[in-house]
C-alpha cells in the first residue's frame, strides 16, 4: 500500500496567473480519475515553478478494488415465453452484459419478477491505471487560451517539453502524444544542469535544490517576503507587500533572490499611486515607505542567484526610471489645466453604443444621485456630490489615466485636489468607483455613497433595458460584481433604501430607449434577489430563513439582513416545530381567503373567539416592535397566540358549511398570517 507516484510536466515558462489554477485542475482531474477507477489513496501533494508542475500522490493501492455488482434485466413476463425459454429482450440484456444463461436468476422487486445477474470484474492494475489517467489528467486542463505546438492535437497554456513519472523508485512508461516519461528533469535554467537522472522521490527533491530550484511554491512565497523585508529594513524603510504581487512573483521564479534599485527623488513628490503603479503593475517591483512615506528606492526579485546582481540592478533601474520619466510627463501635462477643462471631452468616449456616451452616463448619474440622496436623507451633501458627479469621469481622459487604466479615480481625487476642489467631493470622485472588487474598501463619504451606488445601478439598469444581461458564466460587464458592491454598501453602512425606488429612478433616465420599463424593472429585482441569496448564504444565513425574509419588493435591504439576523437566532428556541406547524396551517388555510375582515357578530364558537381576542392584543404591540426593528421580540409576541391556534384547530371546522362564517374564519387566519409576513413568512422554515 506504500506506493507512491511522482509526476512532473516540464513546461515553457507558464505565465504566473496560471500556476495555481492548473496546480488544482490536475489534482482534481488526478483524483476523480483514481477514484473512479476504484484506486485508493492518501492525498495528493502539489508543486509549481514556471517550468514544472509536480504532484506526489502518496499511498496508492497496488491495484484498483474488484467491483460486484448486480444489474436487472426486464421483467419475468417479458424475459420468459410460455414454454420456458428466454426471449429476445433476455438474450438482449444478457448480451449486453457478456453473460451466458447459467449466471443469471430471477429476483422479486416489488410486485412482480426480474431477471438479474451479479457481475464481478476484477480491479485492474494500478500501474496499468496509471499509464492511462496520467495523460487525460493533463489534457483536460482548461485555459482562458491555451495553444498547440509540434503538430499535436492537445492544447496546453505552454508547449509541454518533458515528463517525470516514477512509480516508487521506477520508471512509469507513459505517452502523452508522444512525449515519453522518463527519470530525467532540468534544472533551473541558467544555474543548474541542463539534464539529470532521478531515482527516487528523495533524490528528486535533493537534486532539484542542488540544482537551484525551490519546487514548493509556499517555500518560495515566504523566502521572497523575508529577502524583502530583510533589503527594506537595510533601507531603513518597510516593505510594501501586496499579497496578489507576491503569489504572481511567487509563480515567475524557481530560484528566488531579493534586491533594491534607487531612483530620482524628484519622482517621490508625485501622488504615491502614480509611482507604486507602474513600480507593481508593470514591472512588478514592491515599494519601500517610510513613515508611510515613498522612500526613492523598490524592492526587486530576480529568478536567480546573486552573481553579478549589480548589472541586474541597473537594468531594473534604467527601465523604472523611463517608466516615472512618463509619468511625471504626464502629471505636469494634466496639471497644466483644471479637471473640470477635461469633462467636455467625454463626449467623444463612448460608454456603450445604445447608451451613449460617457458624459452622458455622467448626467445621469447625477440625477439619480439626487434621488439616492434624498432616499439616505443626506441632503446635506447634495451640492458636493452634484459636483463630483459632473468631475467623476473626466480623468478618464487626462494622459495619466489614458498609460495607467488602473489609476482611474485615484487621478481623478488627486487632480481635484490640485484643481482647488474640496475634500468631499475629492473622496467621491475616488470613491465612486469602490468597491473594485470583492474585500475592497467602501466609500465612506455621502457623495462617494451616492456616486457609487448612482454608477453602479446606472450600469444595470442601462444594460438591461438594451437586452445585455449576465448568463452563466457570461457577465462582460461585471453586473454581478456591481450590484454586490451596491448590496455591501447598503449592508455595511446600515443604509435603509427602497432598491425598488432607485431601480425605477435609474430606469427613468432610460426614457429615450424603447423597452417596458415594468418588465426590465422586474428582471432586475430578480436579479438583485439572486444576489441578496448568495450575498447573505456566504454571511452563514439558512437558505430557508433568506426564503423566510426576503420578499420580491427590495423594499429595505438592510433591514432585510436584520431580520435574518434575528430570525436565525429565534430559531434556537424551544417548541420551534410546534410553533411552526401551528403557522404553516394558518398559512395554508389564509392563502384560501378572499378578505381579511373579521365580522365579531359571526364568531360562533369559544376557540375563535378566543384567537380573535389575542390577536387584537398582540397586533398592536407587535407593530411597536416592528417600528423599533426588534424582530426578536415581535417573533416572540406571535409566539403567545400558538396555544390559540392550536386551540382553533382542534376544536372548530374552519371550512364551514355557512359561506359566511368559513369566509370569516378565513379572514381571521388571514389577518394573523398578514401580520405575520411583515417580520417572515414562517411557512418558508424547513424543519424535522
Amino acid at each position: 500500500m506504500n506506493n507512491y507516484l511522482l509526476l512532473e510536466i516540464g513546461v515553457e515558462e507558464l505565465p504566473s496567473r496560471f500556476g495555481q489554477t492548473t496546480l488544482d485542475q490536475i489534482e482534481n482531474n488526478l483524483s476523480k480519475l483514481l477514484k473512479d477507477e476504484r484506486v485508493s489513496f492518501n492525498k495528493i501533494e502539489k508543486y509549481a515553478t514556471p517550468r514544472r508542475l509536480t504532484f506526489v500522490i502518496v499511498d496508492l493501492a497496488d491495484k484498483a478494488s474488484d467491483l460486484e455488482e448486480e444489474v436487472k434485466g426486464p421483467a419475468k413476463k417479458i424475459a420468459v415465453d410460455d414454454e420456458g425459454n428466454f426471449t429476445k429482450p433476455a438474450l438482449g440484456f444478457m448480451r449486453s452484459k457478456g453473460l451466458d444463461p447459467e449466471n443469471v436468476y430471477f429476483k422479486q422487486v416489488g410486485n412482480a419478477e426480474y431477471l438479474f445477474s451479479t457481475i464481478k470484474q476484477e480491479g485492474k492494475d494500478t500501474k496499468e491505471v496509471l499509464k492511462n489517467i496520467i495523460p487525460e489528467a493533463i489534457k483536460n486542463v482548461t485555459f482562458p487560451k491555451a495553444m498547440r505546438w509540434g503538430g499535436k492535437n492537445m492544447r496546453f497554456a505552454r508547449p509541454i517539453r518533458w515528463m517525470v513519472t516514477l512509480l516508487n523508485n521506477e520508471v512509469l512508461e507513459v505517452n502523452l502524444e508522444g512525449i515519453k516519461s522518463s527519470n530525467i528533469t532540468k534544472g533551473h535554467r541558467f544555474l543548474g544542469e541542463k539534464e539529470f537522472e532521478v531515482n527516487s522521490i528523495e533524490d528528486y527533491f535533493e537534486k532539484l535544490e542542488k540544482n537551484f530550484v525551490v519546487l514548493d511554491q509556499h517555500k518560495r512565497k515566504e523566502m521572497i517576503k523575508e529577502q524583502a523585508i530583510e533589503v527594506a529594513n537595510s533601507l531603513g524603510g518597510e516593505v510594501e507587500l501586496d499579497d496578489d504581487l507576491l503569489e504572481e512573483i511567487t509563480f515567475l521564479v524557481e530560484y528566488p533572490t531579493a534586491f533594491y534599485g534607487e531612483f530620482d527623488e524628484e519622482y517621490v513628490k508625485l501622488p504615491k499611486e502614480v509611482v507604486t503603479t507602474p513600480m507593481k503593475e508593470h514591472q512588478r517591483y514592491f515599494p519601500v515607505l517610510k513613515d508611510g512615506k515613498l522612500l526613492p528606492n523598490f524592492i526587486a526579485v530576480r529568478n536567480g542567484d546573486s552573481n553579478r546582481i549589480d548589472l541586474v540592478k541597473a537594468g531594473n533601474e534604467k527601465v523604472l526610471r523611463a517608466r516615472l520619466a512618463d509619468a511625471l510627463f504626464f502629471y505636469n501635462e494634466d496639471t497644466k489645466k483644471s479637471l473640470e477643462s477635461f469633462v467636455d471631452k467625454l463626449h467623444t468616449v463612448v460608454f456603450q453604443a445604445k447608451l451613449g456616451t460617457v458624459y452622458d452616463k455622467t448626467l445621469r448619474i447625477e440625477k439619480l444621485s439626487k434621488v439616492i440622496l434624498d432616499e439616505l436623507n443626506m441632503t446635506e451633501s447634495a451640492q458636493n456630490t452634484s459636483r463630483a458627479a459632473k468631475l467623476c469621469k473626466a480623468d478618464l481622459v487626462t494622459n495619466m489615466v489614458f498609460e495607467f487604466t488602473e489609476l482611474q479615480g485615484i487621478m481623478g481625487r488627486d487632480y481635484a485636489k490640485v484643481s482647488g476642489e474640496n475634500e468631499e467631493v475629492c473622496q467621491g470622485i475616488f470613491e465612486h468607483y469602490l468597491p473594485r472588487f470583492a474585500g475592497d474598501i467602501l466609500p465612506k463619504t455621502n457623495a462617494g455613497i451616492a456616486l457609487s451606488i448612482a454608477d453602479k445601478l446606472d450600469s444595470i439598469a442601462g444594460f438591461f433595458a438594451i437586452g445585455i444581461k449576465p448568463s452563466g458564466s457570461q457577465d462582460p460587464y461585471a453586473l454581478r460584481r456591481q450590484a454586490l458592491g451596491i448590496l455591501s454598501i447598503l449592508l455595511d453602512k446600515k443604509l435603509s433604501v427602497n432598491l425598488n425606488n432607485l431601480i425605477n429612478a435609474a430606469l427613468d433616465n432610460y426614457s429615450s430607449l424603447e423597452f417596458n420599463k415594468e418588465e426590465v424593472a422586474s428582471q432586475i429585482v430578480e436579479f438583485f434577489v439572486e444576489r441578496v441569496k448568495n450575498l447573505f448564504k456566504d454571511l452563514g444565513i439558512r437558505y430557508d430563513v433568506i426564503d423566510a425574509v426576503l420578499n420580491s419588493n427590495l423594499d429595505d435591504i438592510s433591514d432585510i439582513h436584520t431580520r435574518a439576523l434575528e430570525l436565525n437566532r429565534w430559531l434556537q428556541k424551544d417548541e420551534l416545530v410546534e410553533m411552526l406547524t401551528a403557522f404553516n396551517r394558518v398559512s395554508t388555510l389564509a392563502e384560501k381567503a378572499t378578505t381579511d375582515i373579521v365580522k365579531e357578530e359571526l364568531l360562533k364558537e369559544d376557540a375563535e373567539i378566543k384567537l380573535n381576542n389575542g390577536f387584537n392584543e398582540i397586533k398592536s404591540n407587535v407593530e411597536a416592535l416592528l417600528a423599533d426593528k426588534k424582530y426578536n421580540e415581535a417573533l416572540d409576541a406571535f409566539a403567545i397566540l400558538r396555544p390559540l391556534v392550536d386551540n382553533l384547530f382542534d376544536n372548530v371546522m374552519i371550512m364551514d358549511k355557512d359561506e359566511a362564517i368559513k369566509e370569516n374564519r378565513l379572514g381571521l387566519l388571514k389577518q394573523i398570517y398578514s401580520t405575520m409576513l411583515t417580520i417572515c413568512d414562517l411557512s418558508k422554515i424547513v424543519y424535522k
